[in-house]
């Protein structure tokens, strides 16, 4: 080496030792000052330190938890969702994987871990970001329960002040309880036990290892990191919990192993792959009329005190209604086509090889689907099992989607509904291709996933115990998250022919008219100008658009015919209907006094049309449907109770038991031979029922009962419009009453309501049956005299003593009449009565009702 590079060498080592220790030297002073600065500001901040009462009288916002009642949860209610747990009941294992991934030192240090501050800000120093933070559990529990989480320096100081206030008045047990009780986890879920049942369906004791380093794993990152919302990240934490519990001898290399490698299988996740796997009690409809119940009684303080609502409900039920009204609107939804993708979003360049997915490929698409769920227009959440989905990839053939950290190939029948979608001449803003959001579903089985859509009509079903009025299932919609309207108790629809049986009821009773099944009524051409409308001319028709001529009422009401309903409401006069009809439970303000009241122009919603049934189903008596049977607080003590009244004990008699009776006998007929038979492939002989279809096809129901539950279905969409030519009651509602019932009467024996006095039979309609009517009233007409095998025309109760000259009504022309109403006379010294609404009510003139 030449003295010249020697003398640098030198040179260079002493101005790097100057500026070591001038370093050193500013780097003490930044120390003093600092420290000088914390002391002062801590003598400060401490006397405005909070009480710490919230914490050494700890009572935590208990939800309001809704029950079936056979004891299942549906649904806990209020800001957080907790169940507090003991610290002698939680698992060591909980407690040593949150040491291991939370606070090493925890029962080491008195609050803070200086050293972990030290190291936590040289290393953010050297990345040049704050990454890394160094917050002990009891800075955790100072935070939670009185800071925000601002990251700044002064919040940083209340934190580590308030902790060390925490330390010297709790016990380290006292606070790693708060902790575990306080600390929000995600899927609005406070606390290891809430978390363990909403993500594993399990209590914190019957965790796995695996499960529970999972849920250690979460305050790191509990919206991103969970295992519902981004499985891999969320298997990736766990990974580094149980290394670092390896690491500190809490588990053993081989236990380290075998919960590495379990699987991961969460209970909503695994509900979501497989059908088969019992889920939650989709109730959501009925908790939330819990909880209006419950807060209407006791105030907000409902949803924080730890309160239980039992309601009516049978889980077994519910799921079967459920399932039934889904599988109906898919069913219908199917029918009407698919309508492309939900929204498009802009993916990056990155090609996906041999289905591997890159981790920054699937940051950017989470994060493209986390602004999806930003706000209330672009929230696109997962309906049921409906699930939100990213299109990588898309041709005729296959297509593949991206959802939580999966790829997921769909071919073959998956493919079929959304086929027209998939081809190359297919609208743009309507084809599925890379980038599409859209829905899928995974059908269980050989079926496997499917792309689907979210159906736009909607739908109600609600069954109810026919003496008790007590709610045996109801779902209010096709999805509680998509619309918190309640269609069972808030949608007023028109009712269409379902409103039938309370005419032809009424018809029993008016008196003078003594009408009976067998009753003949025309079922012939009925015109009506507009001078007699109030505003523009009604020519109603059957459906079918077809007349039958005499036909009897039973066939009329199986048969569904509208000509017949319409002569008898103009008989009996629609003033005389309104007025009965409120013996059922309807409001008739809701059913204006016209004729349309025949073909069920007014409006109901399906929880009055279920009350009116029972009526029939029960004998004739009205119950009121509820829905919440007890209320309890938290300590299981009874704070309310509902009871109701029974039919046949202390609830009203309406109608009169025979009507009733005659009424259901009439109404097994639609089912048996009518236009309910589809209901036949239950085999039962007690059921009885009435479809409904509106004008337009915008509204489709079936009413029906046995004598013990009676349960009413409907569908539409939200804002009434045409759902499509053939959607009548039969096709569209009847369905999802029979998969309904299925389940609700399989352990049921046939019941037929007793025959009451003061009924009788005689030969009905051509004379080939007979039928009943009240004893005491005169026996309806036949259609003909009957001859018997010698000729001889026998004498028939109901025909005419002069038989041998009986004719038969000529039928009226099928033709227009002019210059006549074309209505049946009118009984003598009634007058005349114009049964229509005033011209500006008057929009939906037609051949309602099937």
């Amino acid at each position: 080496m030449t003295r010249w590079n020697i003398s640098m060498t030198r040179w260079n080592t002493k101005k790097a030792t100057q500026w070591a220790a001038y370093s050193l030297a500013g780097l003490v002073v930044l120390i003093v000052i600092g420290l000088a600065t914390l002391i002062t500001l801590s003598v400060l901040i401490w006397p405005k330190l909070p009480d710490l009462d919230t914490l050494t009288d700890y009572r935590p916002r208990v939800p309001l938890r809704v029950y079936t009642a056979d004891g299942f949860l549906i649904r806990e209610i209020g800001e957080e969702r907790r169940a507090p747990i003991k610290i002698e009941n939680v698992p060591l294992a909980l407690k040593h994987a949150l040491l291991a991934a939370e606070d090493t030192h925890f029962y080491e240090h008195m609050g803070v871990d200086f050293a972990g501050i030290a190291r936590a800000a040289l290393a953010n120093l050297r990345s040049g970001r704050s990454g890394q933070g160094a917050s002990t559990i009891t800075m955790q529990v100072a935070r939670n329960f009185f800071l925000t989480r601002d990251r700044t320096i002064t919040r940083k100081l209340y934190e580590i002040l308030l902790a060390l206030k925490i330390e010297h008045n709790l016990s380290k047990d006292q606070i790693l309880a708060l902790y575990i009780n306080q600390i929000y986890l995600g899927q609005r879920a406070y606390g290891f036990e809430v978390a363990a049942q909403t993500y594993f369906g399990k209590s914190l004791g019957e965790l796995s290892l695996a499960e529970t380093a999972m849920l250690a794993g979460l305050p790191k990152g509990p919206s991103t990191m969970n295992p519902i919302v981004n499985p891999k990240r969320a298997k990736s934490r766990q990974g580094y919990v149980l290394g670092r519990m390896r690491d500190l001898g809490y588990i053993d290399e081989a236990a380290y192993k075998v919960a590495i490698e379990a699987p991961l299988q969460t209970a909503s996740g695994s509900a979501a792959r497989d059908p088969s796997i019992l889920s939650p009690v989709h109730a959501e409809y009925v908790a939330e009329m819990a909880r209006q119940m419950a807060i209407s009684q006791f105030g907000e303080q409902a949803t924080q005190r730890g309160m239980k609502v039992y309601t009516t409900i049978t889980r077994a039920e519910q799921e079967a209604a459920y399932d039934a009204l889904r599988q109906g609107v898919m069913d219908y939804d199917r029918r009407h086509g698919y309508r492309g993708p939900e929204k498009y979003i802009t993916l990056p360049n990155t090609k996906v090889d041999a289905g591997k997915i890159s981790d920054e490929f699937a940051k950017a698409i989470d994060d493209e689907l986390a602004k999806t769920r930003e706000g209330d227009e672009q929230t696109l959440p997962d309906y049921g099992d409906l699930l939100l989905a990213a299109v990588i990839d898309a041709s005729p053939d296959e297509v593949t989607v991206y959802r939580n950290g999966e790829l997921i190939k769909i071919a073959g029948n998956g493919l079929s509904f959304a086929s027209p979608m998939l081809k190359a001449n297919s609208p743009q803003t309507k084809r599925v291709r890379r980038g599409a959001l859209v829905r899928i579903r995974n059908g269980g089985g050989s079926k496997g996933w499917e792309l689907t859509q979210v159906p736009e009509v909607d739908a109600a079903l609600v069954s109810v115990d026919s003496k008790t009025g007590a709610v045996r299932a109801l779902v209010g919609g096709f999805d509680f998250n998509r619309s918190q309207f309640n269609n069972v108790t808030m949608a007023k629809r028109q009712p269409g022919s379902s409103f039938k049986p309370f005419i032809y009821s009424a018809s029993l009773e008016r008196e003078g008219r003594e009408y009976a099944p067998g009753s003949l009524i025309p079922d012939e051409p009925l015109y009506y100008p507009a001078g007699v409308t109030g505003k523009t001319e009604w020519e109603p028709k059957n459906y079918d658009r077809k007349f039958a001529g005499m036909m009897t009422m039973r066939d009329a009401l199986a048969r569904s015919k509208n000509i017949p309903i319409i002569r008898v409401l103009e008989d009996i006069t629609p003033d005389y209907a309104r007025g009965y009809i409120a013996n059922f439970g309807f409001n008739p303000d809701n059913h204006p006094p016209y004729l349309t009241m025949a073909l069920g122009a007014g409006s109901a919603s399906p929880w009055d049309m279920a009350t009116a049934y029972a009526v029939f189903a029960n004998g004739g008596y009205r119950i009121n449907p509820f829905v919440v049977k007890e209320i309890r607080d938290v300590n299981d003590n009874t704070l309310a109770s509902f009871n109701s009244q029974v039919a046949g004990e202390d609830a009203p008699r309406v109608i009169d038991a025979r009507n009733a009776w005659i009424m259901d006998s009439m109404l097994r007929d639609v089912v048996s031979r009518g236009t309910g038979s589809r209901a036949r492939v239950l085999n039962r002989r007690d059921i009885a029922g009435k479809t409904g279809t509106t004008n337009d096809y915008s509204d489709a129901w079936f009413c029906g009962y046995n004598p013990t539950v009676v349960a009413v279905t409907w569908i539409g969409f939200p804002t009434p419009r045409n759902m499509g030519s053939g959607e009548t009651g039969g096709t569209a509602a009847l369905p999802m009453w029979i998969n309904y019932m299925r389940v609700a009467l399989a352990n049921v024996p046939e019941t037929f309501l007793p025959r009451p006095d003061g009924i009788s039979m005689a030969l009905a309609g051509e004379g080939d049956h007979e039928d009943y009517y009240y004893t005491g009233r005169k026996p309806p007409e036949l259609l003909s005299p009957v001859v018997d095998d010698t000729g001889l025309l026998q004498e028939l109760v109901g025909i005419p003593s002069n038989a041998q000259n009986y004719v038969p009504p000529a039928p009226v022309p099928q033709t227009r009449p002019s210059n006549q109403t074309g209505q049946p006379p009118r009984p003598p010294g009634e007058a005349p009565s114009i049964p229509f609404a005033k011209p500006e009510d008057v929009t939906s003139l037609g051949e309602l009702g099937y």
